[in-house]
């Protein structure tokens, strides 16, 4: 077995396995769960792009105490600005889709030994992906959006959406959702043979654009 094959497999082995524990947490415990990809770059010099995933849980609680957001510490974490991001996109969408949140309990974790998620260009694939486990609608595995949460609800512009469309590409992600609005600093891209690009300006477009389900009462 060729060496790059070898490494294809046991990668696709260990998200099958993560993904059959999380339906058996599911059955257990009542909660819902999803794998997630999100996009990134590097932090080099000449940064590149890259897929990370994330795990997602998501519970409704009997109370209405307000909404929790747990951060888990291992194997990989997040940093204090992606933590901030996060949950002010989870409580941007939600105000956006009418959803209330109080009696809501989100865990998040990065299952990647070492690997600490920065920014803020994955919070609205978490808070769309919150949504549509509240909604239980979840996303096929083969999507993904990059982007912020404005006050508004709107889709904010991200950074490196060229690079983080190329990694998509290359990890057979089929569609990428990205912010309408484009960042100032990206220039002219083509969009891979056989991916679809979808530009959204509101979490409504981007949540029915990921789970082929509008966001509606």
């Amino acid at each position: 077995m060729e060496a790059g094959l070898r490494v294809f497999v046991l990668i696709t082995c260990a998200v099958l396995s993560v993904a059959l524990g999380l339906v058996d947490a599911e059955a257990k415990t009542g909660r819902r769960e999803q794998l997630i990809p999100i996009l990134g770059v590097t932090m080099e010099k000449k940064p590149v792009g890259t897929v990370a995933n994330l795990i997602v849980a998501f519970e409704e609680r009997d109370d209405h105490g307000g909404l929790s957001v747990h951060f888990k510490s291992g194997p990989g974490r997040f940093s204090k600005m992606a933590q901030t991001a996060i949950q002010q996109a989870i409580y941007r969408a939600a105000r956006a889709a009418n959803m209330a949140t109080d009696s809501w309990t989100i865990v998040l974790g990065v299952p990647h030994p070492g690997v600490t998620i920065y920014g803020d260009s994955l919070s609205a694939m978490v808070s769309v992906t919150v949504l549509a486990l509240a909604r239980g609608e979840p996303i096929p595995p083969d999507r993904v959006i990059t982007g912020a949460v404005s006050p508004d609800g709107r889709i904010a512009p991200v950074g490196s959406v060229p690079l983080k469309v190329a990694a998509a590409n290359e990890a057979h992600l089929r569609r990428v959702v990205i912010p309408e609005e484009m960042d100032v600093a990206d220039a002219d891209w083509r969009t891979p043979f056989l991916m679809q690009v979808s530009p959204v300006r509101s979490i409504s477009q981007a949540y029915q654009a990921l789970t082929d389900h509008p966001l509606g009462p």
